[in-house]
């Protein structure tokens, strides 16, 4: 995975903003204005929210999933996605680059606890998301993206235990969330579609 300098001119910004690399990862609404602003997509990754069903973007609410903080952070269009639509977000990332014409900005954001602690299941699926993006050739990684990604390839195969193991899984389960429901959305489903929230 390539950790190279995209655009020369980004060298004097703020290194949290990451903006020399083209994928970028950080966690939380803060992530957001901290990586998103001059990003073409932010993609926010909620593992626990898309496997109660919360997250589906059925249509009529175009942000469902996504808190309103972070959609008010970028201009970029939103993506919801998880472990089981990380290969088709990562695929619709690269026809919006095609359609742009020149290299895309994307911001891999994991959604978090709402504690503000570490979310491991959130962490695993943008790193489903970033190495989805790397097997189309979309490698230019922050440091920070390339360690989520890490996190995903190293343990791939314990995902499903590890997202319910997981504080954030035990609470969501503690609420009613039936454990087969976030192991099923901790597997790649090559059938899913992207859950566009919004356009550019």
């Amino acid at each position: 995975m390539s950790t190279t300098t995209t655009d020369s001119a980004a060298t004097d910004a703020a290194p949290a903003a990451q903006s020399k690399y083209q994928v970028r990862f950080d966690q939380g609404a803060e992530g957001v204005r901290r990586i998103a602003p001059d990003a073409d997509v932010l993609v926010w990754v909620d593992q626990v929210t898309d496997a109660s069903g919360e997250g589906v973007d059925d249509g009529s609410s175009p942000g469902a999933g996504v808190p309103d903080e972070a959609l008010a952070g970028t201009t970029a269009a939103v993506l919801a996605a998880s472990v089981a639509d990380a290969a088709a977000a990562a695929a619709w990332m690269l026809a919006e680059q095609e359609r742009l014409g020149r290299r895309a900005f994307l911001a891999i954001v994991a959604a978090g606890r709402s504690d503000g602690g570490f979310a491991a299941d959130d962490v695993l699926a943008a790193g489903a998301v970033i190495d989805a993006l790397a097997d189309l050739g979309i490698d230019d990684t922050s440091p920070e993206a390339a360690v989520a990604c890490a996190s995903y390839t190293g343990l791939r195969r314990a995902v499903a235990h590890l997202a319910t193991a997981s504080v954030g899984g035990r609470e969501a389960i503690a609420a009613g969330i039936d454990p087969a429901a976030i192991r099923r959305a901790s597997s790649r489903d090559p059938e899913a579609a992207a859950r566009v929230v919004r356009r550019r």
